[in-house]
């Protein structure tokens, strides 16, 4: 059974590798961020053994560049900067770990890590922010363009029912007949509406009114 679990991990460089974080920013302004930590994981059911490997060594110490994790535990792994200079500002590194089976020599999984020097915490922070502006005028700019766009979709796509059109021409039919009492009217009697129903019919087509010219 343990043969059949191990055996998918063990083919090389397919084994994923997971760290935190996975990107290391030093300010040369702040010393407390000179010494960083990497935190290896081990999620399988098999020992691991590490090495820290780096694009440029004379730049960073790392303690503990080789070492073990056991089985579904963790590892932290300090890293310093030991040149913190001018000419470093903005050049990125590369922090590459690897991992085999303690019994193994091969690379079963590799992960990288960029680092970067930045002169201070706070022109990070400025351009955090400046991103953060960008993108709620970004936001803006779209909700602004669908609240214009909206209107022109309901006018295109709706329009007045045939029942409210309907019931419009009977109110409007109702308001021209005569009412009650006039005697010079060729039209029949039964036709003849009171002041009261003619209210109504008002009422009903002003109702309908709003309901057509609502946007």
């Amino acid at each position: 059974m343990q043969q059949q679990k191990r055996q998918p991990e063990l083919v090389e460089g397919n084994l994923p590798v997971f760290v935190f974080p996975t990107e290391l920013i030093f300010y040369a302004d702040d010393q407390s961020t000179h010494k960083q930590v990497l935190t290896l994981y081990n999620p399988y059911e098999f020992a691991l053994k590490f090495k820290v490997l780096c694009t440029t060594p004379n730049k960073y110490v790392v303690v503990d560049a080789a070492g073990a994790v056991k089985p579904q535990c963790c590892v932290d792994i300090v890293i310093r900067h030991r040149d913190v200079r001018a000419c470093h500002y903005g050049v990125i590194d590369k922090f590459r770990l690897q991992v085999s089976e303690q019994s193994q020599r091969k690379a079963l999984g590799r992960k990288e890590v960029i680092a970067t020097l930045l002169p201070t915490s706070k022109e990070q922070q400025q351009k955090e922010e400046e991103e953060k502006r960008i993108k709620e005028h970004l936001a803006e700019s779209v909700f602004f363009e669908q609240a214009l766009c909206q209107p022109e979709n309901r006018i295109a796509s709706s329009g007045p029912s045939l029942l409210t059109v309907f019931l419009g021409i009977v109110c409007i039919a109702a308001l021209m007949l005569p009412t009650l009492g006039e005697v010079d009217s060729l039209v029949p009697l039964y036709l003849h509406l009171s002041v009261n129903q003619k209210l109504v019919a008002a009422y009903v087509l002003g109702l309908l009114t709003m309901v057509i010219l609502r946007p």
